[in-house]
């Protein structure tokens, strides 16, 4: 597995964690989250590559626009469970 996809997916999981922590209700929001979160930062990441953005990056991650992309998602799956 190459580092950049394995900081990808370990950053992703740490962000759906953490809104779980601050958001969630039930365990069974957990899977969701995490799928949530995960999507979006590769949609991000996709979009920082597709547009050429590099506010930030570590290597070949767009850390910053797929940070944003999947916070974002998780607030959309939050507001569409509800």
């Amino acid at each position: 597995m190459p580092p950049v996809l394995l900081l990808s997916f370990v950053m992703a999981c740490l962000y759906g964690t953490l809104f779980h922590l601050w958001r969630g209700r039930t365990i069974r929001e957990l899977p969701l989250y995490l799928v949530a979160a995960v999507l979006g930062f590769g949609l991000g990441e996709l979009a920082g590559n597709t547009i050429g953005l590099d506010m930030f990056m570590i290597g070949p991650l767009h850390v910053v626009e797929a940070s944003l992309v999947s916070w974002g998602m998780l607030f959309i799956a939050r507001w569409l469970k509800v």
